[in-house]
C-alpha cells in the first residue's frame, strides 16, 4: 500500500505527515472527539473523507462558527427523519442551520402542535442514541429524481441546482452548482439504510455526536419564500456542543424574552399595533411619545451644536424622482405600490436622500458653504413582507434621523472622522458602550452596484482609514454596500450581549452626479460634492426598542416617561406630594402622585412594575419636617431627605443621564 504526504494544518502551526493511501480525516486526529469536520483546500469534508497527497488539512472544532454549522444541519436532518417516522406522508422542504440553531420545513395536512413538537423531540432523542452513521453518497441528477420521486420539493431543487442559493435561503445547504449528494443515516450495526436527504453536506460521523438540542417552536412558512407558494410548517430548533451551553443558551432566551420590546410596550403602555392600521405601523402612546420626545430633543440639541441645518421633506413624490437616483430600479421590492393620479404615478417615499439632493440643488452652490449639513426626522415608507415584519425593529412606516452631508472631496476624510466620533459620542449618551464596525463592500461579481471602480476604491477607503482611528474591531462585509457606495455600519451589544445594527455612514460619489449637483469652487470652476449619507438611530422606532430592551424597561430617569411617582402613605397626605410634584414640575421634571384609593403597598407594587425610578413616599413625619422619603427600584429606601434637596437629586440624575 502506497504512502501520501498530507500537511495538518492547526492555526499558525504545521506539521506534515506521512500516511497510508485510504486513511480517512478522521484518522488523522484519533481521540479528539471535538473535532466533527474537516477543511480541505478551503472546502469542508466529512471525516470519512480519504485524504490525498498533497492534501491541506485543516480539522474543524465542533465550537467553531462551521463546526456548530455542520452541529446543526446534522441536527436538522436527524429532525427530519423523526418527523417523517411520526408523519408518513410529510414532505420534505428545507432544513439549514441558522444563527443558534436550525429549521426545516414540512408539508403536513395540520400545523404542528406543542404536543407534536413533544413527540418529535422525544422520536430525535432516540435516533441520537441509535448512533446513526451519515453517510455522503454522490448521485446524479437522474437518479436523485426517481430517488426522490414522492419527494416533490427536492424534484424542485434539483431543477435549480447552481441557482439553489438565489432561489430560495437556505437552499444552498441542500444542491450547489458541482456534484449532487445525498445523505444516507445508516444503521450503525447492520448499515441498513434508515432515512435520507438530499444534500451538500458535511455532516457529523454519527448521530451520537450531536451532545444537545430542543425543539423551540413551529411556525408558518411559504415555499422559498414567496407568498405565491404553498404554505409549509417550519420547526426550529437548537443545538449546541454540551449540555451546560444548551442551557445557558435557553436561560439567555429566557431573558430575551422577558426584554421583548413588544412585551414591554404594552405592559408599560408604550405603543400598540392596531389591527386597523395593518402589519408593521405603530402608534405611540403618551409615555411612549414621552421616550421619544426626549430623544428626539436630545438628538435635535447634539445635531444643533454640531452645525446641522433642519429640514422638511414630503412623505410622497413622484416616480420619476427614485427612477433619477436609482432607487427605483434597484429597490423596487422595498417601496410600496405605485399610486396613480393626475395622470401619473407616485410612491410613497421610502428614502430621505432624493428631497435632501432636491434641496441642494434647489439654489447655486459654493464650496465656503461646504460642508452642509442636512438633518430631518423624517418618517419613510418601506414594503415590508408581513412574515418579516417583527415590532419597531422591523416595520413598515418609520422615522429615521437622516443626515446627508455634501463636501469637497478635500474635506470628506475629516468629516468622515468627526462624523463616526459624534455618531458614537451620541450612541454612548443613551447608554450604550460596546461597538464593532462593519465595513460593507461592493461585490465586483454582482451587476447591482452602479459606478465606476475607482470611485468604490477612493470611497472605501476613506471609509476604511476613518474607522482605524476608533480602536474597535472593523469586520469586513463583503458585498453588502448599498447600490450606490460602501457604508460603515455601527453594531452595538446591549445588555445582554446582542449585537444590534446601529448607525450606518455611506459615501456616495454616485446620487450627486445622477442628480447633477455641484458647487463653485475656489478657482470659479463648476465641482461635484460627495455625498455622506448617515443615519444615527437608523429609525427611531427601531432604536426606540433597542433601548427599551436593553434597560428591560427600567429607562435612566432621563428617559422614563414619570421620572418620580408620589406615594402617600394615608390620603392626608396626597396634598403634600402635590405640592412637591407641582414644585418639581416648575424644574421641568416629570413627577406624578398616586392619589388613587389603593393601599400604599399596592401603590408601590404599581410603581414597580411600571418601573418608575424614584417614589416619594410622605406620611405625617416627613410633613411635619418638610422632607420626604425616596424608594428606589431595588427596593432600598433613604429617609428624612429634604423637599428641596430631594427634587435636586431628580434634577442631578436627569443631568447626568444616570441609572438608578
Amino acid at each position: 500500500m502506497s504512502d501520501v504526504r498530507v500537511i495538518i494544518q492547526r492555526d499558525s502551526e504545521r506539521e506534515e505527515r506521512v500516511v497510508t493511501t485510504g486513511t480517512t480525516a478522521a484518522e488523522l486526529f484519533p481521540g479528539e472527539r471535538t473535532i466533527v469536520a474537516a477543511r480541505v483546500a478551503g472546502e469542508l469534508k466529512d471525516l470519512a473523507y480519504a485524504v490525498a497527497d498533497g492534501d491541506e488539512i485543516e480539522p474543524v472544532e465542533i465550537s467553531s462558527e462551521d463546526g456548530l454549522n455542520i452541529l446543526r444541519h446534522s441536527t436538522a436532518h436527524v429532525m427530519a427523519q423523526a418527523v417523517q417516522e411520526l408523519f408518513p406522508e410529510a414532505k420534505l422542504g428545507i432544513g439549514p442551520p441558522i444563527r443558534d440553531g436550525f429549521y426545516y420545513d414540512f408539508d403536513v395536512a395540520e400545523p404542528f402542535t406543542p404536543e407534536d413538537l413533544k413527540r418529535i423531540e422525544k422520536k430525535m432523542q432516540e435516533i441520537q442514541k441509535r448512533g446513526q452513521r451519515f453517510s455522503r453518497r454522490v448521485t446524479t441528477d437522474d437518479d436523485a429524481r426517481e430517488e426522490l420521486a414522492d419527494e416533490p420539493y427536492k424534484l424542485e431543487l434539483i431543477g435549480l441546482k447552481g441557482n439553489a442559493a438565489n432561489a430560495a435561503e437556505g437552499a444552498d445547504a441542500e444542491v450547489g452548482g458541482g456534484e449532487l449528494t445525498i445523505y444516507d443515516n445508516l444503521d450503525a450495526k447492520t448499515g441498513e439504510l434508515c432515512w435520507k436527504d438530499l444534500c451538500r453536506g458535511p455532516h457529523l460521523p454519527t448521530t451520537r455526536n450531536i451532545p444537545a438540542f430542543k425543539l423551540m417552536r413551529s411556525a408558518a412558512a411559504y415555499w422559498r419564500g414567496s407568498e405565491k407558494n404553498p404554505q409549509l410548517q417550519r420547526i426550529y430548533g437548537t443545538a449546541w456542543p454540551s449540555k451546560d451551553e444548551l442551557k445557558a443558551h435557553l436561560e439567555f432566551l429566557a431573558e430575551a424574552e422577558k426584554r421583548d420590546h413588544r412585551k414591554l410596550g404594552s405592559e408599560l403602555d408604550l405603543f400598540s399595533f392596531p389591527e386597523e392600521l395593518g402589519p408593521g405601523l405603530a402608534v405611540f402612546h403618551p409615555k411612549g411619545g414621552v421616550i421619544r420626545k426626549e430623544m428626539e430633543t436630545y438628538s435635535r440639541k447634539r445635531h444643533e451644536d454640531t452645525g446641522y441645518e433642519f429640514v422638511n421633506t414630503p412623505h410622497i413624490s413622484k416616480e420619476r424622482l427614485f427612477e433619477i437616483s436609482g432607487h427605483l430600479p434597484n429597490y423596487s421590492d422595498g417601496m410600496f405600490p405605485a399610486i396613480e393620479f393626475d395622470e401619473q404615478n407616485y410612491r410613497l417615499k421610502a428614502m430621505n436622500c432624493p428631497m435632501h439632493n432636491l434641496i441642494f440643488k434647489a439654489r447655486g452652490r459654493s464650496y465656503r458653504e461646504l460642508p452642509l449639513r442636512l438633518f430631518e426626522f423624517g418618517t419613510v415608507y418601506r414594503y415590508e413582507k408581513s412574515g418579516v415584519v417583527h415590532g419597531l425593529t422591523r416595520s413598515r412606516g418609520f422615522t429615521q434621523d437622516d443626515s446627508h452631508i455634501y463636501c469637497t472631496k478635500e474635506q470628506m476624510a475629516g468629516e468622515l472622522d468627526s462624523l463616526l466620533t459624534f455618531v458614537l459620542d451620541l450612541l454612548r449618551d443613551y447608554g450604550l458602550n460596546e461597538f464593532e464596525l462593519e465595513l460593507s463592500t461592493r461585490d465586483p461579481e454582482s451587476d447591482k452596484f452602479i459606478g465606476e471602480d475607482a470611485e468604490w476604491e477612493e470611497a472605501t477607503e476613506a471609509l476604511r482609514q476613518a474607522a482605524a482611528k476608533q480602536d474597535l474591531p472593523l469586520v469586513p462585509d463583503p458585498g453588502g454596500a448599498a447600490y450606490y457606495g460602501p457604508k460603515i455600519s455601527v453594531q452595538a451589544k446591549d445588555a445582554i450581549g446582542r449585537s444590534w445594527q446601529m448607525s450606518t455612514i455611506q459615501v456616495d460619489f454616485q446620487q450627486p452626479k445622477r442628480f447633477g449637483l455641484e458647487y463653485t469652487a475656489s478657482d470659479g470652476t463648476k465641482q461635484q460634492p460627495v455625498m455622506i449619507h448617515r443615519a444615527l438611530f437608523g429609525s427611531i422606532e427601531r432604536f426606540f426598542a433597542v433601548l427599551l430592551e436593553h434597560y428591560a424597561g427600567a429607562f435612566p430617569v432621563w428617559l422614563a416617561p414619570v421620572q418620580a411617582l408620589g406615594i402617600p402613605i394615608g390620603d392626608a397626605h396626597v396634598p403634600y406630594l402635590q405640592e412637591f410634584a407641582a414644585k418639581a414640575k416648575e424644574r421641568g421634571l416629570r413627577v406624578d402622585v398616586d392619589a388613587s384609593s389603593d393601599r400604599m403597598q399596592k401603590k408601590i407594587r404599581n410603581a414597580q412594575k411600571s418601573k418608575v425610578p424614584f417614589m416619594i413616599i410622605a406620611g405625617d413625619e416627613d410633613m411635619a419636617n418638610g422632607a420626604v422619603s425616596f424608594r428606589y427600584r431595588d427596593g432600598s429606601q433613604e429617609n428624612g431627605i429634604p423637599v428641596d434637596e430631594a427634587i435636586a437629586k431628580i434634577a442631578k440624575a436627569v443631568e447626568d443621564r444616570v441609572q438608578v
